[in-house]
Order: structure tokens, then C-alpha cells, then sequence
């Protein structure tokens, strides 16, 4: 029996969950087309959390599925202005012509969302929502994948399946699951080689770091530092940049 996300989902018990969603007929889908669809969801998922008040913790695309570990933040949605809820929302959902082109988000289309509170109400709600995370990464995709094979039908099978990961240890235990998901696929030999992974963006980046850190101690002398990222760990567990790699877990918190 299918259960609703909104039992399934709650931040007051835990903020963090694993997300997990597949190719129809676990089909090879992400690993074909002429466009690399795996790169895609890579920088959909960077744009979705600049986006929404949902931190990316980690993540592993493979030929025909895909694993997210995604923190919800609640409190940072509730934060936001109401021209703030509008303009993110206008960066997902443009307003469009009468032949659907997308338009530039105007002043004008700002206020009139302004002047309806229940919109403004609905949309806020949305920004902090898994669901509406997930539905934004899986159906543009699918679009653009049926139009390219020139062919109608479900990209993904069916809803993904979201995993409510409790404590530090789960959470430590779900990010070495993915981390390691391509080398137990025989994928890759070793998670840093594994493309379109969080663990190797990590890598790549404290090696950037590394660098830029000892061509700024040659050039400046004492100056040191990261020079890009979130923080020490590289791009900071959350890829959107919001917070300390420590886990939270409800309001009152473990982490």
C-alpha cells in the first residue's frame, strides 16, 4: 500500500534523508542520449539548492539510477522575504509568453505574485519541500530526454523512494553507501575516480584547495586558505553552502 510522502517526510523527527530514484524497467536511461545526462543532474542539483531550503549532502549518478542525501532546513525557508519566496520561485517556474518561452522575471510579475498571500504562502511551503525538490530534478529531465529519443512515456519508475535517516551513525553509514555505490557497481576502482559522485567532487576540490593554498603561500607569503567552496571539507558537506558538515536531526539536534 502506497503511503503519502507527508507521513513518510517529517523534519521534526529527522532533516536528513536519502533519496533514491530509478530509470523505468531499470533501464540504462541516464547513460545514453547525445546529451550527458548524468552531468545534467549534477548541475541541476547545484541550481536547486541554491534554490530551495534543501542542502545536498551527497550524491551518486549512475547508468539507471540515482542516490541524493538531502537535509532539509525549514527554518531557513520561513527566513526568507516574501519578494525573496517570489523570485527564487520565478527562477524554477519563469513566467512564460503565449508560446511558452520562458520571460524574464519583471518587477511587475514580482508585486502581482506579492498581492496574493496565499501564492506567496503555497510557494514558501514548496521551496522546503522534498517532494517538490525531487519533482524539479526528475521531470525536467524526463522531458528532455523524451524529446531527444523522440519518444513519450515515464523516464523514471514511479515515485522515488525517500529513506528518513535518524542518527549519526546512519548518516555516516548512508554516505559511505553512496560514496561507494559505483565501486561496488564496478564502476570505478576507488570512489575518487567514480564520476558524477559528491565523494569525488570532495576529492577534487581539497586538491584544488591544496594547490591554490600553496601558490598563495609562494606568491603572499603567510596568506593561505580555500580558495573556493564552503568550508574545510571542500564544497562543505551541503552543496548549497548552508551549514557545518554536522548532522542535525529534529529541532532539538544531535549534531
Amino acid at each position: 500500500m502506497t503511503v503519502a510522502r507527508a507521513h513518510l517526510v517529517d523534519p521534526a523527527v529527522t532533516r536528513w534523508y536519502h533519496c533514491i530514484t530509478r530509470c523505468v524497467r531499470r533501464a540504462f536511461l541516464l547513460g545514453e542520449g547525445t546529451n550527458d545526462r548524468k552531468l545534467w543532474i549534477e548541475t541541476r542539483l547545484r541550481e536547486l539548492a541554491e534554490i530551495f531550503s534543501v542542502a545536498v549532502g551527497g550524491f551518486s549518478v549512475l547508468d539507471n539510477h540515482l542516490h541524493v542525501l538531502l537535509r532539509l532546513d525549514p527554518d531557513v525557508a520561513q527566513a526568507w522575504s516574501d519578494e525573496e519566496v517570489v523570485r527564487r520561485w520565478g527562477r524554477l517556474f519563469p513566467p512564460r509568453d503565449k508560446n511558452r518561452q520562458p520571460l524574464d522575471v519583471s518587477n511587475e510579475w514580482v508585486q502581482a505574485r506579492l498581492n496574493d498571500a496565499p501564492w506567496v504562502a503555497r510557494a514558501r511551503l514548496r521551496l522546503q519541500s522534498l517532494s517538490w525538490f525531487m519533482k524539479c530534478l526528475k521531470e525536467p529531465l524526463a522531458r528532455l530526454a523524451n524529446h531527444e529519443d523522440q519518444t513519450r512515456g515515464a523516464f523514471f519508475e514511479g515515485r522515488f523512494k525517500s529513506i528518513a535517516i535518524l542518527d549519526d551513525e546512519a548518516l555516516l553509514a548512508t554516505c559511505a553507501y553512496i560514496d561507494l555505490n559505483p565501486v561496488a557497481a564496478g564502476i570505478a576502482h576507488v570512489p575518487e575516480a567514480s564520476a558524477h559522485t559528491s565523494i569525488k567532487e570532495r576529492v577534487d576540490h581539497v586538491e584544488g584547495a591544496r594547490a591554490d593554498r600553496g601558490s598563495q603561500s609562494r606568491s603572499h607569503g603567510q596568506r593561505s586558505g580555500i580558495g573556493r567552496g564552503g568550508g574545510p571539507g571542500g564544497t562543505a558537506l551541503a552543496l548549497s553552502h548552508r551549514g557545518s558538515p554536522s548532522a542535525r536531526f529534529g529541532p532539538r539536534g544531535h549534531g
